[in-house]
């Protein structure tokens, strides 16, 4: 297939260094991120005619080429990464409990809060992009006016016809007060076509008391397609045009939910963009996500 007929999606969003467990006291070290998770499984999800751009920042420093290089190792396109000197990637570490996991994070100098600074940067990603893929932690880690620019690049995306998908990923840590987290998912929502929330997220932020009640307010902003994950529990599948369960694939030996989302993600936006119906879509997410919960760490290889 012509490089003129090829369509492309960019995930836009953070890459940080990932310490995992490899037992023994010992943690390996690795590259992960919710929107770099969404866009690594993708590019072994998507039919031949897509192509995967990913959106950020990153230094000038070693780890941050050693970073650039697992994206193209990775299949991903680059063109859409900008470089600032004096900055570095974030760090996380992930923390077990059985196969839960909670985190610690160091990002307070990472490059990745500059994604939107740049105007040409954001006219190019603009230009070169089908579809787009952005998460509630992409808004978070930009000042104010970044955001504001980001979420106007992509309203006008979602206004020219092109597939815009929003997972609020809720992080209440990175956010100065939970109003201002609030708005701003509930304008992530009123600029994408689709939305992926996880229902234990918009209970502890919004104090929804249904999966059908998260639906129907994301439905309210002004998304169009709205898919509520719930861990292991059915996901909804939500649309103007009504309501429908999807049952999550049952797992017997989970290890580690970390990529979970990410990964069902994944799998439900390639099946919609390969053209599959949002049911078929979210059996494949759910497919996939039950494959990374037997395993450690974000990425499988």
């Amino acid at each position: 297939m012509s490089a003129a007929t090829r369509r492309r999606i960019v995930s836009i969003g953070e890459c940080m260094v990932e310490l995992s467990s490899a037992g023994e006291g010992l943690y390996r070290k690795g590259f992960a991120g919710d929107t770099f998770n969404t866009a690594w499984y993708l590019r072994r999800g998507l039919g031949e005619g897509w192509d995967v751009a990913y959106h950020t920042a990153l230094g000038t420093d070693t780890t941050s080429d050693e970073m650039l290089a697992f994206f193209t190792e990775a299949g991903l396109a680059t063109d859409l990464v900008r470089r600032i000197p004096e900055r570095m990637p974030g760090l996380y570490m992930i923390h077990l409990d059985g196969a839960e996991r909670s985190f610690s994070y160091w990002r307070d100098s990472a490059a990745a809060k500059l994604l939107a600074a740049d105007p040409a940067q954001l006219d190019a990603a603009a230009a070169s992009g089908d579809a787009f893929y952005f998460s509630g932690i992409t808004l978070a880690i930009l000042s104010p006016d970044d955001r504001q620019r980001l979420l106007d690049m992509l309203g006008a995306a979602r206004a020219a016809g092109k597939l815009v998908a929003f997972d609020p990923n809720i992080r209440p840590r990175l956010w100065p007060e939970p109003d201002v987290m609030r708005a701003a998912m509930e304008a992530g929502a009123a600029v994408a076509s689709l939305c992926l929330p996880s229902f234990p997220d918009e209970v502890a932020a919004f104090g929804d008391a249904s999966p059908e009640a998260t639906a129907r307010r994301y439905l309210a902003c002004g998304t169009g397609e709205v898919v509520v994950k719930d861990g292991s529990d059915p996901a909804l599948v939500a649309t103007e045009g009504g309501f429908e369960t999807v049952a999550a694939r049952k797992v017997a030996d989970v290890i580690d939910t970390t990529g979970a989302g990410d990964s069902f993600n994944a799998g439900y936006l390639a099946a919609r963009l390969d053209g599959a119906e949002p049911r078929q879509a979210a059996e494949r997410g759910h497919e996939l996500a039950g494959e990374v919960v037997r395993h450690y760490g974000a990425l499988i290889r």
